[in-house]
């Protein structure tokens, strides 16, 4: 028994990757989204609007930041990553109700990007959009500009799979979880906040967890 027990808690972190790693790769093709009712081992469901997402990494992936600023950018990843990291640990909470304690996340702090895009006077909120072609978000400038809202490289102290929104995604701490893109490829800067894909279909624009769409949850804390 205690050798059953001990080969269980060496092949468990193993099987779990390998669970996590298939049923991305099978919902990232599946159009009728039925996959994204089943919880991986890491208790994370997969969410896509798109039939299917192209992978990108090191050679072909880009991160813009234009619109109401002085200086337009566009990021490699290496670049991303060459830039101060911000690590901070919460819950992640979905607004269907399941919920992932204590996750670590790490990138690049949101606020950083926008400093050094230089913010024009008259800009109010930031747009984000996404490689898979259909997916957006919006946030106001204030609550982009907030200390735990990051352009995240690393999730669970591995990098970004591309199943988890990787190589970047948007992680917006204390909000529901739809509010942090995955697959993020550009941010802009704007005059006013424009609804997401999913405010388009009637979620709450400000999405703070326990205090919109209706749900009572516990802060993300």
């Amino acid at each position: 028994m205690l050798g059953l027990g001990a080969a269980g808690v060496v092949a468990a972190p193993v099987l779990q990757r390998t669970l996590e790693s298939g049923l991305g790769a099978v919902a990232d093709k599946d159009p009728t989204g039925l996959t994204g009712l089943l919880p991986n081992g890491g208790g994370f469901r997969y969410y896509s609007v798109a039939s299917s997402v192209p992978e990108k990494g090191a050679d072909d992936y880009r991160l813009t930041v234009d619109g109401l600023v002085d200086s337009p950018a566009a990021y490699t990843l290496d670049a991303l990553k060459a830039l101060p990291q911000t690590r901070t640990v919460r819950d992640v909470q979905c607004v269907t109700g399941w919920r992932v304690p204590e996750t670590p996340f790490e990138g690049v702090r949101l606020s950083a990007l926008l400093d050094a895009a230089g913010v024009r006077p008259g800009a109010k909120a930031v747009r984000f959009t996404c490689f898979d072609g259909a997916y957006s978000e919006s946030l106001t400038l204030a609550q982009a500009r907030r200390a735990d809202v990051l352009v995240a490289l690393r999730m669970q102290d591995r990098p970004l799979a591309h199943s988890h929104g990787g190589p970047v995604r948007l992680y917006v701490a204390p909000m529901y979880f739809y509010k942090s893109a995955k697959w993020l490829s550009g941010i802009t800067v704007t005059d006013s906040v424009r609804p997401g894909y999913w405010e388009e279909l009637g979620y709450d624009v400000d999405a703070w967890v326990g205090r919109s769409n209706g749900r009572d949850d516990a802060p993300t804390t």
